[in-house]
């Protein structure tokens, strides 16, 4: 039986269709990713879904006990206390039977020996629920979640009334995964996560048992996590199996094959509407009349509807020196009253012509602040950022401004950069702002229209250096094609911030690594310095830049300490094999006391299953570190 099912579902506000017609089913352990362009009506979808709004027709049926998560694309904070507060209401049942089985042993103290039984049982009971919902091992789950989704310390601690919109929404991630929900929706979760958040997120859904329904413009985290897409598209939902890529070939073979029906249909009408009024009159006007009558009960198929694309041709960037941005002795972050604040130092670094550099590092290190220090936009605590001949640099960040709230998007890049007003409208056509919507205002669009208007704004301008700050953020996938391919194109030099791994597979030619509030150059591409990284995971110990000649002494010291280090790894795996059949013989014990209703038995084996747990994660830890 599917976990969720919809029939006929339709949904539209006034005489705008949103939807129609959509029948799917999720069934248990599903894997779906949801695409389609921005505008499409994915996000409304899935509030019809969660119960957020009413369809306006069909029906939605959910499974009986079905829970399900849900996380939308910006997260509103439902209490008053921290962020970890706020988490940990995921877990209001558990807590709710905790107070239920210490009310049910008061009771069960009062009672004299021969009225136990029942209450007894009803306490076996909640013990039996608590267990099978992680009640002893849920402070420990809940640890591991918040350090997943990149939740520090002091950001679990701060009010989450106050929290920034991406610790909320991991946030809002973290509590629906601890939910522990059969299915589990999520609206675009991967804008704020960082590259360890996002293999983190895959290794979750990859490996979990609930059911899950995505919207993302990730291609490669649909690849990675998806089993099946939804494409939602012209008011219509197509269902194709396979990750991201196959339902690729899929959709593109799909249209080929429609193009060719349809062609042959016009062919076929065409001709038939010729004979028609060529013998209309004449002494085969009988077998005309007889083509007429089939050709108006045919069906006529749509032609196939093509998806707007930004096009645009390659920009032109002037020359610059070889050296576009030198550092020296620079000293990163901000000043907290009278106290410096650093993120990162650097003791050299230079960004050279016609270069594609990519700036990774996990979310709250500075990335942005760096970016605003090189462009002369935030002062340095020390040091010094010297930017080189005839640079003209454009920059794009994450709150790409489109110009002022109440102007058009005309007037939007008029304000930009002055040109013909007749040049206006077939430059903003290419960013997809056709017809009236160049008049709409700026403070009406969608956030994925706004950085589609900063965009045209940017370029207009022709820069030679460009820096881009999260630049596919809020943009659906044929926006984000077209920016790769206008990047492509381009001939001056970038330096950007992503987390989009297609878009740094594809553009960066060289990375900044910022670990540590250090930066360190890698002189190659994004996925050779993932199979860098893999390589040293695999063997550790085995890697050394070590070139010197070695004497006898420094080999048997080495292999000594090699030895040690074996015996130490091997006596923690013997305790971790210790302590796992530990735990297997607790639960094996706690199931017989619910099974024979001993409460004592119960109470002492949780607080023992408890500790055991606690004790095998510090082992791990300690293995890992």
């Amino acid at each position: 039986m599917p976990v969720l099912s919809t029939s006929q579902l339709s949904l539209s506000y006034g005489n705008s269709q949103i939807f129609s017609d959509v029948n799917v089913s999720i069934a248990d352990k599903a894997r779906i990713g949801l695409v389609g362009p921005n505008g499409a009506g994915k996000s409304s979808l899935i509030k019809v879904i969660v119960g957020d709004i009413d369809q306006t027709a069909g029906e939605l049926h959910v499974s009986s006990g079905v829970r399900i998560g849900y996380v939308p694309q910006i997260s509103d904070v439902t209490g008053v206390g921290s962020l970890r507060e706020e988490i940990r209401t995921a877990f209001q049942e558990l807590f709710d039977i905790e107070d239920q089985m210490a009310t049910q042993l008061e009771e069960i103290s009062k009672l004299s020996c021969g009225d136990h039984s029942q209450a007894e049982l009803k306490y076996s009971e909640l013990v039996s629920r608590y267990e099978y919902l992680g009640g002893y091992t849920y402070e420990n789950r809940l640890e591991q979640v918040v350090s997943g989704v990149g939740l520090s310390e002091q950001s679990l601690h701060s009010p989450a009334a106050s929290s920034s919109g991406g610790e909320r929404t991991r946030a809002a991630l973290a509590k629906a995964i601890l939910y522990s929900p059969e299915l589990l929706i999520l609206d675009e979760p991967t804008n704020y996560l960082d590259l360890t958040g996002l293999d983190w997120l895959e290794n979750m859904l990859t490996h979990g048992d609930m059911a899950f329904l995505v919207v993302s413009h990730d291609r490669h985290f649909l690849d990675k996590v998806t089993s099946s897409i939804w494409e939602m598209d012209h008011e219509k939902l197509q269902v194709f199996s396979g990750n991201y890529s196959q339902y690729r070939r899929q959709k593109g073979e799909q249209v080929l094959w429609q193009r060719k029906r349809f062609q042959r249909q016009q062919e076929f009408i065409a001709k038939e509407e010729a004979f028609i009024r060529r013998y209309g009159a004449g002494q085969r006007a009988a077998e005309a009349k007889g083509r007429a009558r089939r050709l108006s009960r045919l069906e006529r198929l749509e032609a196939p509807q093509a998806n707007d694309d930004i096009s645009l041709a390659g920009i032109s960037a002037s020359r610059t020196g070889q050296v576009l941005i030198q550092c020296k002795d620079l000293s990163v972050g901000f000043k907290e009253g009278s106290v410096d604040r650093t993120l990162i130092r650097i003791d050299g670094i230079k960004l050279e012509r016609n270069s594609r550099t990519c700036l990774v590092g996990s979310n709250g290190t500075g990335k942005t602040t760096f970016l605003k220090t090189l462009l002369g936009m935030a002062e340095p605590l020390e040091g010094s950022v010297t930017i080189g001949h005839n640079v003209d640099f454009g920059y794009f960040s994450q709150e790409s401004y489109a110009g002022p709230e109440e102007a058009s998007v005309f007037e939007a890049l008029l304000e930009a950069f002055e040109m013909p007003l007749d040049e206006v409208r077939p430059y903003l056509a290419r960013f997809l702002f056709r017809d009236d919507e160049v008049f709409k205002t700026v403070s009406s669009l969608s956030g994925g229209e706004k950085s589609r208007l900063a965009l045209a704004r940017l370029l207009i301008n022709k820069p030679n250096l460009l820096v881009l700050d999260e630049p596919t953020t809020h943009l659906d996938i044929a926006t984000r094609e077209a920016m790769e391919q206008i990047l492509l194109d381009y001939d001056g030099t970038i330096l950007f911030v992503s987390h989009d791994r297609h878009l740094i597979s594809l553009m960066a030619k060289n990375l900044w690594i910022l670990e540590d509030k250090s930066i360190t150059e890698f002189d190659g591409s994004f996925d050779e310095w993932q199979s860098k990284l893999q390589s040293q995971a695999v063997k550790p110990s085995n890697i050394s830049n070590d070139t010197r000649v070695r004497t006898p002494s420094d080999t048997s010291k080495n292999q000594s300490l090699i030895l040690l280090q074996q015996r130490q790894i091997d006596e923690l795996e013997g305790q971790i094999s210790d302590l796992e059949e530990k735990i297997t013989q607790i639960e094996d014990a706690i199931s017989h006391a619910s099974e024979t209703h001993n409460v004592s038995e119960l109470t002492t084996l949780g607080e023992l299953y408890e500790s055991l747990q606690m004790e095998l994660s510090a082992k791990w830890e300690e293995l890992g570190g």
